[in-house]
């Protein structure tokens, strides 16, 4: 399939919306959060502290009367600036496009399947500021292989399970970590849909720089055509 094709395929897996993390939380308690380079906010405060983070979200949903902060898919952020290990300082590539969506909720939250799947790696990616503990599951529906990733998880998530450990859409793979196990954010889950794993074992890139855009876009297309929080 071509990227137009398999973004309608992703569309069309489901007709509503899909949770990824608790069913308890309505979907009527989710609200949208813009944390790029455009939002005066966070230049109030210190955006490399991941408690002024907490301060801020709870703040933001408080005021919204919401539960959960979502967003993110190709947003410019400046909040990687804190972390040397988005810049490869030989090429003078800065790394700050995230390639995935964020759902900012509490930590221990239950991390759920998107779709049936088997695991297809782990791993704690405990660079400063990087994903922590990560799930990475393999789908297949009719002859499509694609992956999904869960980053910022807690340290049990990846305790017990397997390669080839298989789980149901909707079964709980995980719980979100905290700060001190999740590359040091406020809690919260990366969500990213991958089409070509490129090798890569536990892990995957979750931000891009501006020269490998066009790449990226294509090989992780917007996991909102699954989730579809904006219903």
């Amino acid at each position: 399939m071509n990227t137009t094709e398999f973004n309608q395929f992703l569309n069309q897996l489901s007709l509503e919306a899909v949770a990824v993390i608790d069913t308890a939380i309505s979907l009527d308690k989710y609200f949208p959060i813009d944390i790029s380079e455009k939002n005066t906010d966070l230049q109030k405060f210190d955006v490399s502290s991941s408690e002024e983070w907490e301060k801020y979200l709870t703040s933001y949903l408080k005021k919204n009367d919401k539960e959960v902060a979502f967003g993110g898919y190709l947003e410019k952020r400046n909040l990687y600036d804190r972390s040397a290990y988005f810049k490869k300082l030989a090429e003078n590539e800065k790394r700050n496009i995230h390639l995935g969506i964020d759902l900012w909720y509490k930590a221990n939250t239950k991390v759920l399947a998107v779709l049936d799947g088997e695991v297809h790696s782990f791993k704690n990616n405990n660079n400063f500021g990087d994903y922590g503990p990560t799930i990475i599951l393999k789908h297949q529906v009719n002859s499509e292989i694609f992956y999904s990733l869960y980053g910022h998880l807690s340290s049990s998530s990846i305790e017990k399970i397997k390669i080839g450990d298989v789980f149901l859409q909707g079964n709980i793979i995980g719980f979100l970590g905290d700060a001190s196990i999740n590359g040091d954010y406020a809690p919260h889950l990366h969500f990213q849909i991958i089409r070509n794993m490129e090798q890569n074992f536990g892990d995957y890139p979750g931000v891009c720089s501006k020269e490998n855009i066009e790449f990226y876009m294509n090989n992780c297309p917007n996991p909102n055509l699954i989730l579809k929080l904006d219903l």
